[in-house]
């Protein structure tokens, strides 16, 4: 995510060898698009570093926001969309 140059995303997925994967994609792209950059995978966790997701409150520090994260990722709901969807290889259905 801190190499993501401009905006973009970063992901965890699974990928077509069933190992995880992690990977990137520039500005709205993600790993399900066809001919997207990056890893082809099926994704479970995103982190979204455009501009707007983390300005107001860390203004150019993307590293800090990134750090900042971790800690509010819903570990056991990550472990979920694994478990039912990225690990079967099919995209994951938010409810």
């Amino acid at each position: 995510a801190a190499k993501r140059f401009g905006s973009g995303w970063a992901w965890l997925g699974v990928g077509p060898d069933g190992k995880l994967v992690i990977g990137s994609t520039p500005n709205q792209d993600n790993p399900l698009m066809e001919g997207a950059e990056g890893p082809k995978m099926t994704p479970f966790l995103g982190l979204d570093v455009w501009e707007h997701a983390y300005y107001l409150k860390y203004q150019n520090r993307r590293p800090e926001y990134i750090a900042a994260f971790w800690s509010v990722v819903n570990w056991p709901k990550v472990s979920e969309y694994y478990e039912q969807y990225a690990a079967k290889g099919n995209p994951v259905q938010w409810q």
